[in-house]
């Protein structure tokens, strides 16, 4: 069982990782086919999937929801521990991904 969550760890912050650049790049190339500046439109999409990043790489706000209430109501405090772990290492896959566009791109992503 332990191996199965840090797998799950490892997964969530490449997934959230992947999302983020995956996203960027994909959407400045429709940005530069419409005309517009593709490195501004980095920044903006990065800006706008985060938390999508962070519920793609979850799984989805309902198992989290479920999760938590497990841990909760039935006292299981290390279910929302994994849990809580599993967010941090998407929102740090998150956060690699912006700091890696905001290297790329050479300005603010804010």
């Amino acid at each position: 069982m332990e191996e199965r969550f840090f797998a799950s760890f490892i997964h969530c912050y490449f997934i959230a990782f992947g999302v983020v650049m995956g996203g960027t790049i994909i959407g400045s190339i429709g940005s530069f086919l419409t005309g517009d500046a593709p490195l501004t439109a980095m920044n903006r999409i990065a800006k706008s999937l985060r938390i999508w990043a962070i519920v793609a790489a979850i799984g989805g706000t309902f198992d989290a929801i479920a999760n938590f209430e497990k841990g909760v109501l039935d006292g299981s405090t290390i279910d929302l521990f994994k849990q809580a772990m599993l967010i941090l290492s998407a929102m740090g896959g998150v956060k690699t991904a912006i700091l890696l566009i905001t290297w790329i791109v050479q300005e603010e992503v804010g």
